[in-house]
């Protein structure tokens, strides 16, 4: 039965009373599909990091160390790119064959990338693999908003949120320990027994889950902006190493990348659901939070990209310690992404984390960049620390931000946009750090051997094909070279530096507004994942209030909306008004065998219904309302309306009829049963401590 305080709370699935929702998922079986599609979504998101400390390896296996960026470039930008087109899919036509269509191309990958011959290969293999992990990303959240009700959406969304902050710890050291213990290739055969599990049950349990929407998917503005990336990416990585930048073919992909860009533009003025809508810039904070978000994905990435093959490379730590070396820079970054977002949801106050976060973060560089073959594991840990720490201060708050500044017909998008251009700097970031190293490492290798004897048969080019050759040059050249290697990464984050430095500068220009409440209900996998997960308005609305709603739920709700209806009664009282509304009738002798609240609280409760004739029962029978009983019932729900509807701020619900529908459901959706519970009434029931229920 049901727990007065955790009412809400319900992770019983399906839409309550009325509406068109999905159709209910009983309790029992919720955690089986849920279970599924986390482990879904681990794959996308471990696959973000646990290739990285894996680099190293792959390049001196494969070769290639000019295009080692391409191996986290085509992922991401595959997997950006097909986001929108996988969310709208599934809207049309259903989420779970494309789900499982998904899950199915990100194995494909995965065993393509494992068996790759060539960094060639594994580049257009990682293209793949990206493309069904943008679908992974999306789907998974969608169909949790299709399984649960509203009102109980926020803890296992929350759950999602967790698993992207367990992965950026575990990502770097499972990579290590595989290259290690195993190969590198099993970075990627990893993702098949995870993935197969998930399969195969999606296949079995998921039912009825297919909440169809019409859209009109913006194909030319998607493969657009993708092309338009891919050039600009492709010149600033092939540029002054593989082609002069003054070359034909360095200026023709600038060209044909503008060209693209211009179409681009012309084609979303007219688009119905563009894919990334030109009016979201009129708005001024949306831009200069577009553009703060590239350059912490730039940022961020490009040193998660590149400081494995420094602790590796050059001091020369194994790619399990290398992972382990990075966990000050996560965790740093976990921290303050978790702490901003909540001193924001209680303060209101949210211009100085971008502030302070992209100060840390140019900081952060600026310490990246003094790093040396000689430096300690205690500098390189304080170093890393102070990176993540600046990362993670304005990564969560620039979502929060973004969310506040716009109509609800834009939340959506707007959110899948901030995201989107994190992504795309992820991108770029990976790309420039990828070019800046790469030239510069053949210019102070040439350099650290001119005139060097070296061993027969051995040509300089292959330092930057194997770095494990490295060791077999004489001993009065290694440390030439291995400086050449940490200047050159080093380098890397000095010119990051003059880019944050203008992130900084724009964050000036934020201007502090109300945060509406729903703003204030942070999503941890938006500020620590990269892809766009997209939503719609109504569901980010639906997200955020599940958030506020269990907060709510933990205090003294059935007293408040008592108050609220105007009624003179025990919240006891207006509980089982409640519970009998809900489910026609209820049997008090077993709610107090099932001990769902104390036995002598029913009593008072019951005492008090039936003696001021809201319910009545005759001999034997359960207890039902009376005409006048349902009136309270009704006022009740009325009064949890309203305060759900105090919570949208300022969200026109007489504009905008779903979320007049939304308020509908979660207000009648008060008190759903709570058989999953054994024992509410236990050390973490409603009737310890403070903020009781009745």
């Amino acid at each position: 039965m049901t727990d007065p305080r955790a009412a809400s709370e319900s992770p019983a699935g399906g839409s309550a009373a009325g509406g068109n929702g999905p159709p209910a998922v009983t309790v029992p079986n919720l955690w089986v599909p849920i279970g599924a599609l986390l482990l879904a979504m681990l794959l996308a998101a471990l696959d973000q990091t646990i290739v990285s400390t894996a680099l190293p390896t792959i390049v001196s296996d494969l070769g290639g160390l000019d295009h080692l960026s391409w191996v986290v470039t085509a992922y991401l930008l595959a997997s950006t790119a097909a986001t929108p087109l996988w969310g709208k899919l599934g809207d049309m036509y259903g989420r779970k064959r494309f789900f499982q269509a998904s899950i199915v191309i990100f194995l494909l990958g995965s065993v393509l990338c494992g068996i790759a011959q060539n960094m060639g290969e594994l580049i257009a293999f990682r293209a793949l693999q990206g493309l069904g992990g943008g679908g992974l990303m999306v789907l998974s959240q969608a169909i949790v908003g299709d399984l649960v009700a509203p009102r109980d959406r926020g803890r296992y969304q929350g759950l999602f949120g967790a698993v992207f902050g367990v992965t950026s710890v575990l990502g770097p050291l499972l990579g290590g320990v595989f290259v290690d213990h195993l190969s590198w290739r099993w970075v990627f055969y990893i993702n098949l027994p995870i993935g197969i599990v998930a399969l195969v049950v999606i296949a079995a349990v998921l039912h009825g889950t297919e909440v169809r929407r019409e859209h009109r998917i913006d194909y030319p503005g998607t493969a657009l902006i993708a092309a338009v990336a891919t050039c600009l990416v492709l010149m600033t990585s092939l540029g002054g190493t593989t082609w002069a930048w003054s070359s034909w073919q360095i200026v023709g992909l600038g060209v044909l990348g503008l060209v693209l860009l211009l179409a681009f533009v012309l084609v979303e003025r007219t688009a119905v659901e563009p894919v990334l809508p030109l009016w979201l810039f009129r708005s001024r904070t949306f831009s200069l939070v577009a553009v703060i978000s590239f350059v912490i994905g730039f940022a961020m990435f490009g040193a998660l990209t590149y400081l494995p093959t420094f602790l590796q490379v050059v001091q020369q730590v194994s790619p399990t310690m290398s992972g382990i070396h990075m966990l000050p820079m996560v965790l740093g970054m976990l921290l303050t992404s978790i702490g901003s977002g909540q001193i924001v949801a209680r303060t209101g106050r949210y211009r100085a984390f971008p502030i302070a976060g992209t100060a840390v973060t140019t900081v952060g560089l600026l310490l990246l960049s003094r790093l040396d073959e000689h430096s300690s594991t205690a500098e390189m840990s304080l170093y890393f620390l102070v990176f993540g720490l600046g990362l993670g201060l304005v990564m969560q708050v620039l979502v929060l931000i973004v969310q506040n500044s716009v109509g609800y017909e834009d939340l959506g998008v707007a959110t899948a946009g901030a995201t989107f251009f994190r992504s795309i700097g992820a991108s770029f970031g990976v790309s420039i750090f990828g070019t800046i190293f790469a030239s510069g490492l053949r210019s102070r290798l040439a350099d650290a051997l001119a005139g060097v004897p070296l061993p027969p048969g051995f040509r300089p080019e292959v330092i930057t094909s194997d770095p494990r050759v490295i060791p077999q040059l004489p001993a009065a050249v290694q440390p030439g070279v291995y400086h050449a290697y940490a200047e050159s990464i080093t380098r890397v984050f000095l010119y990051a530096v003059p880019i944050a430095v203008v992130a900084f500068v724009l964050s000036l220009f934020l201007r502090e507004q109300k945060l509406r409440s729903t703003v204030t209900a942070p999503d941890l996998s938006e500020s620590i994942g990269v892809n766009p997960v997209e939503r719609s308005s109504l569901d980010e609305i639906a997200r955020a209030l599940a958030v506020l709603n269990s907060r709510e739920a933990r205090r003294d709700l059935f007293r408040r909306i008592t108050e609220t209806a105007g009624l003179d009664l025990l919240p006891a009282s207006s509980w089982l008004l409640l519970q009998m509304h809900q489910h026609g009738s209820v049997e008090p002798a077993e709610l107090a065998e099932r001990r769902v609240v104390p036995v002598s609280v029913i009593e008072e409760a019951v005492r008090e219904v039936e003696g001021r004739g809201l319910a009545a029962r005759a001999g034997r029978l359960p207890l039902r309302l009376t005409e006048q009983g349902e009136e309270a019932a009704l006022r009740l729900v009325a009064a949890r309306r309203t305060q759900l509807a105090e919570l949208l701020g300022d969200w026109d619900e007489q504009r905008h009829a779903e979320l007049a529908g939304l308020l509908n459901r979660l207000s009648s959706s008060l008190c759903a049963d709570r058989r999953d519970r054994p024992d509410p009434a236990g050390p973490e029931g409603p009737y310890r401590g403070e903020g009781r229920s009745f």
